[in-house]
């Protein structure tokens, strides 16, 4: 049945946009082709592949999770994907093109808005149209949080008044200069257009491609993460898991399978995937990570495959064959809601949660609950398992972001083609470059290197 409603989507948006560019072609004057009726924009907000999929992983690229041959490097084609890979400073995103990270968030923002402008015909106190307006508000708020992940620094209450944010287009006019404000006004926003939705949208979607009540909280909930705010981080991961909280019980998937975690799994709050660029199917798991899996823990064996030479490959994807996954899930809001717990000194609460999740992780039978004796060895034990737990989620670049903040002292290394490549902590370049015609075309301000 998913199937068949995921199929008769897509033949749907197909001629929703068929019919769109013939309408282009048409006098101005014949609104009534103009999508303006409820199901009309319920439709646009279905567009799964505008909304749900190829969302940004520039920050998974860049991140330390994986590394490269120096054959498959060079067998890249896109010469900004290998330029990303050692964190070059400038020239990531090929001009001209709209298949970038960029052109996939602002196309969504930019539905969002062509909802939110079609639903000022309808009554407000209108259900339906509540609804569709909660939606089109969580769908901007979330490519304007992924944006701020990639094209600024991370959030400091410090400087986040003066720190560039990202451009926030809040209309679908062309002509309207874009301007980038404050990290602080980006936030703003976003926090502002998850306040309204939270108030608007369904405990339960229809289908977890379209936004939930627990979805709006999770996404929330790691905003705040991202901002440093560790308080309203838990309260709102909190807020997410009393509407929703199952786990999975990785005894009961196939880890011989090659993909043992199943697409729209159980533990999927909101479905969202990640673009994969071909560089990650030659990807390799760094060592180290690999090393962190003990025998019992069914990671192992379910988000891993070793390869003829020995090194690693991932294939835990929650999006089933789809490598990266960047959407909310039930493990997240645990982890979120342990680290808040640690970090405010509750280690019986932070320990609880961690233990309920790992549970279900391990070969039955052997997994024995962890302990700390105080909140920073319960922090210590949570951020290990949060790497091993979310890898490959397009959230580690954020969180090495926001750990150097906190003074963990996180230097990136790679080595390629007989150079050593260094990332330093709080690094500039952990602002990607906006791509060069975006720059050229609006006469932003690029981030500083």
């Amino acid at each position: 049945m998913k199937k068949y409603i995921f199929l008769s989507w897509m033949a749907f948006f197909a001629v929703l946009f068929s019919s769109c560019e013939k309408f282009l072609d048409e006098k101005a004057d014949k609104k009534l082709a103009v999508p303006v009726t409820l199901t009309d924009l319920q439709s646009m907000l279905d567009n799964y592949g505008t909304l749900n999929h190829s969302m940004p992983s520039s920050g998974e690229i860049s991140a330390d999770n994986y590394y490269l041959s120096d054959a498959n490097l060079n067998s890249i084609s896109q010469e900004g994907l290998r330029r990303m890979y050692v964190w070059e400073k400038d020239h990531l995103f090929a001009p001209g093109s709209s298949s970038n990270d960029w052109s996939y968030l602002f196309k969504s923002v930019y539905v969002a808005n062509a909802v939110l402008e079609g639903l000022e015909s309808h009554p407000s106190t209108d259900p339906d149209a509540r609804h569709l307006k909660g939606q089109a508000l969580f769908f901007r708020a979330f490519a304007y949080h992924d944006a701020a992940q990639i094209w600024a620094l991370a959030y400091d209450p410090v400087s986040a008044a003066t720190d560039l944010g990202i451009p926030l287009r809040l209309n679908t006019d062309f002509n309207e200069e874009s301007e980038r404000g404050s990290l602080q006004e980006t936030y703003l926003q976003i926090e502002n257009d998850l306040k309204q939705a939270i108030q608007m949208l369904p405990v339960k979607a229809l289908h977890v491609v379209r936004p939930s009540r627990a979805a709006a909280y999770g996404l929330m909930a790691r905003m705040y993460l991202n901002m440093r705010n560790y308080e309203r981080a838990g309260a709102y991961a909190d807020s997410c898991l009393q509407l929703y909280s199952t786990l999975m019980d990785y005894n009961k998937l196939n880890a011989a399978a090659a993909a043992p975690v199943a697409r729209f799994n159980a533990e999927i709050i909101l479905e969202r995937l990640l673009n994969s660029p071909s560089m990650v199917l030659s990807a390799r798991i760094v060592p180290e990570l690999y090393a962190q899996y003990e025998n019992n823990d069914l990671r192992k064996t379910i988000l891993f495959k070793k390869n003829t030479d020995e090194t690693i490959s991932f294939k835990g994807g929650y999006g089933g064959s789809a490598a990266f996954y960047g959407g909310l899930t039930t493990d997240e809001m645990f982890l979120i809601r342990a680290e808040s717990n640690a970090r405010k000194g509750n280690t019986s609460a932070a320990m609880s949660d961690l233990n309920t999740l790992l549970v279900k992780r391990w070969k039955a039978g052997t997994f024995l609950n962890l302990s700390a004796p105080n909140p920073q060895k319960a922090l210590e034990l949570i951020l290990a398992e949060r790497r091993k737990e979310l890898l490959m989620r397009g959230l580690r670049w954020a969180d090495l972001k926001r750990f150097n903040k906190e003074g963990a002292n996180i230097t990136l290394t790679r080595k390629a083609n007989g150079i050593t490549y260094t990332l330093l902590p709080n690094d500039l370049r952990y602002a990607l470059p906006i791509p060069d015609d975006v720059i050229a075309l609006s006469g932003m301000t690029q981030n500083y290197r």
